[in-house]
């Protein structure tokens, strides 16, 4: 298992080893101690531990998000599709942070087994990229309605560049408040 930084900090890619012969494919999409040591080659401790797993089917165009939870209940995310191909997008929600309202997007999907990790303070949302993606995430707090906020998936602030699809929006995730007016991390919480 090993970590790549991305712009934002605290957010990582996962990528863990595939062992390929003629049947297939085999690969650890989760051990801790591995996730520990990868931690601690970054110089940090490692999160979790995960309490919660969740499993979302989408058709091709279907967007999810931005979503996250504030404290007591904020989450952190080991997110990965299992089926299909998905452009998946994490927006730091840390005010006072430097990359504050900043956003990353990557391709996850069923061939390349990559994960992402989505440390708590960022929003996370997906596009699928194909009908009937699965996607997979582990989560350090159960879901906890009353810290549960969102937002807009087309902030013009944050400028996601989402794929060239035509989006399809569940009202909830439609209705988010941009970034400007929503209720994020502040400075203390992190």
């Amino acid at each position: 298992m090993r970590l790549v930084a991305t712009p934002l900090q605290g957010l990582y890619l996962v990528e863990t080893p595939r062992h390929v012969d003629e049947r297939g494919w085999f690969s650890e999409s989760f051990h801790a101690q591995k996730w520990a040591k990868a931690f601690a080659e970054q110089g940090l401790s490692a999160p979790g531990p995960f309490v919660q797993d969740n499993h979302s089917c989408s058709r091709r165009g279907v967007v999810r998000g931005l979503h996250f939870q504030l404290p007591p209940h904020a989450q952190g995310k080991l997110v990965r599709v299992v089926r299909g191909a998905a452009f998946d997008v994490a927006v730091d929600v840390r005010r006072g942070s430097p990359t504050f309202g900043r956003w990353y997007g990557v391709e996850l999907g069923a061939d390349t087994g990559r994960q992402l990790w989505i440390p708590a303070g960022f929003a996370h949302g997906f596009m699928a990229l194909q009908d009937d993606t699965h996607f997979l995430y582990k989560t350090t707090q159960a879901y906890a309605p009353t810290s549960e906020r969102a937002i807009r998936w087309d902030d013009p602030a944050i400028g996601i560049r989402w794929p060239a699809l035509a989006p399809s929006v569940g009202s909830k995730d439609r209705s988010a408040p941009v970034l400007g007016e929503a209720e994020v991390f502040e400075e203390e919480e992190r």
